[in-house]
């Protein structure tokens, strides 16, 4: 066999191979514009050498004064500020892993995940004081408490005086080396952060992102989401929540400012969108809501055109409407946990610009095609592993492959392997795949309803009630039926101060847009519930359509 010379005298060594990490991404901002504004908080102004410097002492002090290192878990319980931001750089640059939590969640949750990832050092905003106490009395490991006082939070908490046993810490900063010498991943598969899944079926699940898929998912925000050198982008996405879709990391690699909030309420959203030139922010369909039903005294003329991308349910006509006269480009994207966030993105044709509103809104509610890290998107045959046909109708699970896909679960070695049966990540989502080849959810597998045989999308129904003018929220399960086994049970929200419609004229309203069985056999206006990150609990609903049904059997 001929010698392949390609393969000789070729080999990877410093000078040509170095692992990926987003850390590099904020060492070249501050080393090329270090004076260009990084971080907006209230009134507080921080450059690139002002970031990069404190995130230097903050992976310097961890790593003197607690001893942390490779494979050692930082938690952090911090709202959307710059200590937040600072975490997601100073901890990974003295090789600790960081574990975002959620703000939302009950002391018992929090306890859970401190033991499950072993934390050994937790920062808490004070705010979050109260929680974490009471997740610390729970959990068996006792990490280094270390309290953030934000300027922008100024309540007084009960506790307060109790907070002396914590280190400050800014002071904790100061004694960090503002020319610290951070590392480098030993290799790019090194853990640089591990999330939670919401658990809403059980024990949540942790997720472990490596530094190759945080580095690559980073730069395929900015392509994705058109990001220019120098973009604002607005906090409005919970950072805790995927990393905040690896957006900390984007920013620092397009040289962007970003613009910290710690809540997300309509004035101070329109105020920064307006007085910071804000070109960039993500959020659930909810924050869409939130900002073309502010009043008009809070709303402010925008002299750019806001890109918005949000992810979950597809946002109804209406709001796309109102958020494009509004001054926002939408754009609907989708992934999970396990992906860094989204990998698939609705990429817009321009021709569809031209097309009818219904028709564009149609084409909206698709979540589109693969980001360009990710190296496959299909919606294949859970048994056979076969793609479906593109028709548009034959539904499969969706799975994904490529390098944004997480390393696996933490401590979780038979749910990672069932993960990624058939060399795909499952991810339970059940979609089509349009000619065009852009995938649409159609529900999640557990969520199907299966009535008299015919298998039912919950997204359909939803949809066709999302269209009603009453209709805020909607979400649709199975409820059980004597002779059909299952039929849809919808749960809805309705616009504020809107009547109550009569169930037959919703029932009419479906059946103008739905096949007979797809239309549900009850409605119950309500208050839906939601996980902390905002995700329907179906869970729930179920158990009260079957609830609903037995007292319905019982009278019968």
């Amino acid at each position: 066999m001929a010698e392949n010379f390609y393969e000789t005298g070729l080999d990877r060594n410093p000078a040509n191979f170095q692992p990926l990490t987003p850390l590099t991404f904020l060492e070249r901002a501050a080393t090329v514009f270090p004076e260009h504004p990084a971080i907006i908080h209230g009134s507080l102004r921080r450059s690139y050498a002002d970031f990069y410097r404190r995130a230097r002492q903050l992976g310097s002090a961890l790593s003197t004064r607690f001893g942390i290192g490779r494979g050692d878990t930082v938690s952090v319980i911090l709202a959307n500020t710059p200590a937040m931001l600072e975490c997601h750089y100073g901890v990974p640059m003295c090789a600790g892993v960081l574990h975002s939590i959620n703000t939302r969640l009950d002391a018992a949750v929090v306890a859970f995940q401190l033991d499950h990832a072993q934390s050994k050092v937790l920062i808490v905003d004070r705010e979050f004081m109260p929680l974490a106490r009471q997740a610390l009395a729970l959990a068996q490991v006792q990490p280094v408490l270390i309290q953030y006082d934000d300027p922008e939070f100024t309540e007084l908490q009960a506790d307060d005086a109790a907070s002396a046993d914590a280190l400050d810490y800014e002071a904790l900063l100061s004694e960090g080396d503002p020319e610290y010498a951070w590392l480098m991943p030993q290799d790019e598969w090194d853990a640089i952060t591990i999330n939670y899944t919401s658990g809403t079926t059980g024990d949540p699940k942790g997720v472990v992102y490596h530094h190759r898929g945080a580095s690559l998912l980073a730069q395929g925000n900015a392509l994705t989401t058109s990001m220019a050198k120098h973009a604002v982008y607005l906090w409005t996405l919970p950072m805790f929540h995927c990393n905040g879709w690896c957006f900390p990391w984007t920013l620092s690699a397009i040289i962007g400012t970003h613009v910290c909030l710690r809540q997300v309420r309509a004035e101070p959203i329109w105020q920064a969108l307006a007085d910071e030139a804000v070109t960039h922010l993500c959020g659930a369909p909810i924050v869409m809501s939130l900002l073309i039903s502010a009043p008009e005294t809070v709303k402010r003329p925008l002299a750019q055109t806001v890109q918005f991308f949000t992810a979950a349910a597809p946002p109804p006509e209406t709001v796309l409407a109102d958020m494009n006269a509004a001054g926002f480009d939408v754009t609907h994207l989708y992934g999970l946990t396990e992906t860094y966030g989204p990998a698939v993105v609705n990429d817009w044709h321009q021709p569809w610009s031209d097309l009818s509103a219904p028709a564009q809104a149609a084409l909206k509610s698709r979540q589109g095609v693969r980001y360009l890290p990710l190296e496959q998107l299909d919606v294949l045959d859970p048994d056979t592993m076969e793609p479906v046909p593109r028709d548009g109708e034959s539904m499969g699970e969706v799975m994904f492959r490529g390098n944004v896909v997480m390393k696996g679960y933490f401590r979780n070695p038979s749910a990672t392997e069932k993960a990624f049966a058939g060399g795909w990540f499952h991810s339970g989502d059940l979609g089509v795949v349009h000619p065009d080849g852009y995938i649409q959810l159609k529900d999640r597998s557990k969520d199907i309803i299966i009535s008299g045989g015919e298998n039912i999308s919950s997204i359909e129904v939803e949809d066709a009630l999302y269209q009603h003018p009453a209709v805020e929220a909607a979400a649709v399960v199975a409820m059980p039926h004597e002779k059909w086994g299952e039929t849809p049970c919808a749960f809805i929200e309705l616009v504020a101060g809107q009547a109550e419609p009569e169930p037959e004229a919703l029932r009419q309203w479906c059946r103008e847009r739905l096949a007979a069985y797809k239309i549900p056999g009850h409605f119950v206006f309500t208050t839906i519930a939601r996980t902390s990150t905002g995700k329907v609990q179906k869970f729930r609903l179920r158990e009260q359509a079957k609830a609903l049904t037995q007292h319905s059997w019982g009278r019968s």
